[in-house]
């Protein structure tokens, strides 16, 4: 019988085996990493890089001088000028007075949210304790300044103008993107013009969008100038009025992107199995009680996928206010990224990458307990 000493498989360091033989088995060895060792450098390079050394951009006041830049260290001041300095009300917005209704819905959000924290400590690891700490600390921060700003009757800053553009833009796209592809996957006449038809505004560049938009929008020659006419409104202007030009813009950034949510749910609700369906059918399942039952629940896991993936793109949202409005009126449709880009256009560089940093702590917050509080809470559900 062969020992373990016979069968064992020669090694890179063995005696006596020539040195062209020893090099080929441990480039073999070793071939995964060589394969991906091209796509880690260039993200080394072109991301994580420029990344960690903006960091020196947002701790320093940057000056511009005949030797290129000058850096001198401030700190946190480029951050905390955002928050108590010069730029407080632009980025949080006007934030007093606060209303007895602000303070009583901040009151009942603190209260909620603690509760919440204290019922997670039986159930959490210390690592996801901490984890909870920082989406409770986030979730009491920004319901002090919605509450402070919008719900006491004050103008919302770029913080809020952004998260307006997340959370009400996302969902109303996911809904109707939803929708339609549900009605895409039903046996209906015609439904491939119709996928063609809602997949166009998809392969427009966001210049085109944003300018299409512009003419439609426009109350003097666009094409609702006879309607607006006959409803009198024929002197309204929307990019005057604040909420009315956030509307506009969230319609622009919807009639974008629900092409991208439709098409990725149509190809999670045609990939169902029909026998399931109709196997409830036969058992005189009705239709709501076939989609909540059979049908979402399948496609959940795209659903949330698709939805994640839309909302980081969406904190990112910079063309069209650039396009259509300029951030205008004033700055009620200013996104953090083009106040970012503004501020760097007036070359100041050190506050620039502290609104950028201050945004992707944002994103990395609020998408990460989107996905850990709502997605994977959905899912064990769904599976349970």
């Amino acid at each position: 019988m062969a020992t373990n000493e016979n069968i064992r498989q020669p090694e890179f360091s063995r005696a006596g085996v020539p040195f062209g033989e020893r090099l080929s088995e441990w480039v073999d060895r070793h071939s995964g990493t060589f394969f991906i060792a091209p796509a880690v450098v260039l993200i080394l390079i072109f991301a994580i890089f420029p990344t960690i050394y903006s960091i020196f951009f947002a701790v320093s006041r940057v000056r511009f001088t005949g030797d290129g830049l000058t850096f001198r260290y401030v700190g946190f001041r480029n951050f905390s000028k955002q928050f108590f300095g010069s730029s407080e009300v632009h980025f949080l917005g006007r934030t007093d007075p606060v209303s007895i209704f602000g303070w009583v819905v901040f009151a009942i959000i603190v209260i909620a949210v603690l509760w919440w924290l204290i019922r997670s400590v039986k159930r959490s690891t210390w690592v996801g304790m901490i984890g909870r700490t920082i989406s409770a600390v986030m979730a009491i921060f920004l319901s002090w300044i919605l509450c402070a700003s919008l719900l006491s009757g004050n103008a919302i800053g770029t913080l809020y103008q952004t998260l307006f553009y997340v959370v009400v833009g996302c969902a109303l796209q996911f809904a109707i993107g939803t929708g339609l592809a549900f009605l895409c996957s039903q046996p209906i006449s015609g439904k491939n013009f119709f996928r063609v038809v809602f997949f166009i505004p998809l392969m427009i560049t966001p210049l085109g969008v944003g300018y299409a938009m512009r003419m439609v929008a426009d109350v003097t020659k666009g094409p609702f100038q006879p309607f607006l006419s006959y409803m009198g409104l024929e002197n309204w202007v929307w990019s005057t009025d604040a909420w009315s030009a956030r509307f506009v813009m969230m319609t622009g950034d919807s009639w974008q992107w629900i092409p991208f949510i439709f098409i990725c749910m149509l190809a999670a609700l045609e990939n169902i199995p029909r026998d399931h369906v109709e196997a409830a059918q036969v058992d005189g399942a009705s239709s709501f009680q076939i989609f909540r039952e059979i049908i979402w629940p399948q496609v959940l896991p795209v659903a949330v996928t698709v939805l994640l993936i839309r909302m980081i793109e969406a904190f990112k949202i910079v063309d069209l206010p650039n396009i259509m409005t300029g951030g205008g009126p004033g700055s009620s449709t200013e996104s953090m990224t083009l106040h970012s880009m503004y501020i760097w256009r007036a070359n100041d560089l050190g506050s620039s990458a502290a609104i950028a940093y201050l945004l992707l702590i944002l994103t990395v917050v609020v998408c990460a307990s989107f996905f850990n509080y709502v997605v994977l809470g959905q899912v064990r559900k769904a599976r349970a």
